[in-house]
């Protein structure tokens, strides 16, 4: 448990520095639309190029793991537009739609890594980068077409196409991956200048998360936002889980594909939400709320876990 605390708690802290941030007059307020494209456009895509391309996935069941993986996001994606129609019903705008659909289908591989990395070591990251490299591009294509569907005003297959060819994220995973197949690596000090801009990825889309935030939305949750707490942090997990059973996947492994679904939402989304007139409020408060209620899930699915594995 305090593993887990730990690796989740810096996550939750520099929120609420972004929160802060936001409110200290010092700062102009123009700077943080500045940093929502700049995330958008550079770090981000730098970040999603960096992991893809450098991953190694030596030595792991790749079929097996992409079956769940990539299965788990189909059937949780599916499953949720299903109920767009009586969402639509009940007064749900497609902005919070599209909000409640990023936050229930995307996962922080970042918590994952760190707390694969303190319980299982390197083959705990290994497994969990294979995950994340599996479907990093599924992800952000069913979100962006989602996003594209829900917030433009133009929905033709041209548009929507155009949308995809310019998506500095989608584009970011495509590099990462068709590069790995040159015949020749990269010229390394440029993969580690794109490295650096990188990092400044995660520390930076927490804090607009943060600057983002509507603290009265994350005291008092809405309907939608435990709908999304209770979509990502236990129906999804238990979907892995069960998928992982089916193809035989047992033992620490389980535990990794348990732990791949039961981590937050990922912060990435909430720039997407900006960018493409998703419901950026409410992915900021379903985000933090998801953080700290996953201090108590993520332990609960892992036992969970460990019990129908040894079952």
């Amino acid at each position: 448990m305090s593993v887990i605390f730990e690796s989740i708690l810096p996550i939750f802290l520099i929120v609420v520095l972004g929160v802060l941030l936001k409110r200290w007059r010092t700062i102009s307020s123009g700077l943080w639309e500045g940093l929502d494209q700049f995330g958008y456009f550079v770090l981000f895509p730098s970040l999603l190029f960096v992991t893809l391309y450098r991953a190694d996935f030596s030595g792991l069941a790749i079929g097996n793991v992409a079956f769940v993986a990539i299965g788990s996001i189909i059937v949780s994606s599916i499953a949720i537009l299903a109920f767009w129609p009586l969402a639509k019903r009940l007064g749900v705008a497609s902005g919070s739609f599209s909000t409640l659909f990023q936050t229930s289908t995307r996962w922080n591989a970042f918590v994952a890594l760190a707390i694969a990395d303190k319980l299982f070591g390197s083959g705990g990251l290994a497994l969990v980068a294979l995950v994340m490299a599996l479907i990093i591009l599924p992800i952000n294509v069913i979100n962006v077409s989602v996003l594209a569907v829900m917030g433009s005003q133009s929905r033709s297959i041209r548009a929507l196409a155009v949308r995809f060819a310019t998506n500095p994220l989608i584009l970011g995973c495509i590099a990462g991956v068709a590069l790995r197949f040159l015949p020749f690596p990269l010229y390394a000090p440029l993969v580690d200048a794109i490295d650096l801009i990188a990092r400044a990825a995660l520390g930076l889309g927490l804090l607009m998360v943060g600057a983002g935030l509507r603290i009265r939305d994350a005291l008092m949750p809405r309907p939608i936002v435990l709908v999304s707490v209770a979509l990502k942090l236990l129906a999804f997990p238990l979907l892995m889980v069960l998928l992982s059973l089916l193809v035989g996947i047992d033992g620490e492994s389980l535990l990794l594909m348990a732990l791949c679904g039961a981590v937050p939402t990922a912060m990435n989304g909430y720039l997407l939400a900006r960018q493409m007139g998703g419901d950026a409020p409410l992915y900021a408060a379903i985000t933090t709320v998801q953080t700290a209620a996953s201090f108590l899930t993520i332990p609960l699915v892992l036992a969970l876990a460990a019990q129908l594995g040894s079952g």
